[in-house]
């Protein structure tokens, strides 16, 4: 999951990507947990309490992103706006967007409808078997003249991702399941090519982000999307890929 920032670290201030009446969507840098969990009960820095503390107002977490994920995090302002928009997130009226470095070459475009067993806060299987499907695309590819595996050189590749169910850590599961596990995770992942990135670029996070929520606002019906770029430690690695960041969609 990473470790946790030094106590006197500043915290983070979490650029804010939406705010009306109802709503603020935020973006989330990697290795900050969206509320207190029992992931680390140590922890005393949370999207939600900087949130609050930025806006002087109570605010209510509509969705999650796991720690090491970076990107567009959204929350309610009042009980209602959180009520529609999580039953939003739960009936699949959301358009999620995000991106990710995967080990090897996917297809062009991709869908992984595998079942996932749920998770609890500690990740530890607690239920049973929940349908689960990804859709993606990917954009682009790259071959490093690096031995990891039993192969001379290791292939990478830049992808999309549309989670069209939402359970916990399904984009991570669904691509290791697909041997085409996401670069920097050091649960679903493999550790040799995770070393080979912070040896090449320096790069020690998960990377996957969440770059676009899309939805239809819960007051005024009309539809909203949120973007917002990878962190700039996530826009380095594409860069030194010698690959060029797609714009928003």
């Amino acid at each position: 999951m990473g470790p946790s920032p030094p106590r006197d670290t500043p915290a983070p201030v979490l650029t804010i990507l939406h705010l009306d009446d109802q709503l603020v969507a935020v973006h989330k840098p990697a290795g900050l947990l969206v509320h207190r969990s029992n992931v680390d009960r140590h922890e005393t820095r949370f999207a939600l309490q900087l949130v609050r503390d930025r806006l002087g107002r109570e605010v209510h977490p509509v969705h999650r992103l796991d720690r090491p994920t970076s990107g567009v995090l959204l929350f309610a302002l009042d009980r209602d706006g959180c009520r529609r928009m999580s039953a939003a997130f739960e009936a699949g009226q959301v358009d999620k967007q995000y991106l990710a470095i995967v080990r090897g070459h996917p297809a062009d475009a991709f869908e992984i409808d595998h079942p996932l067993v749920r998770l609890d806060d500690d990740a530890t299987a607690c239920g049973s078997t929940q349908p689960a499907l990804t859709r993606g695309c990917t954009l682009a590819r790259a071959e490093l003249p690096h031995h990891v595996d039993r192969y001379p050189t290791s292939r990478y590749a830049l992808v999309s991702l549309a989670p069209v169910t939402g359970r916990r850590h399904q984009l991570r599961r669904h691509l290791k399941h697909a041997a085409h596990p996401i670069v920097g995770d050091t649960t679903y992942g493999k550790s040799g090519h995770n070393r080979l990135f912070e040896s090449l670029f320096g790069s020690r996070r998960l990377l996957l982000a969440c770059t676009s929520l899309a939805f239809e606002h819960p007051n005024t019906g009309r539809p909203l999307r949120i973007t917002a770029p990878p962190d700039d430690d996530f826009s380095a690695v594409i860069a030194s890929l010698g690959w060029i960041l797609p714009g928003p969609r």
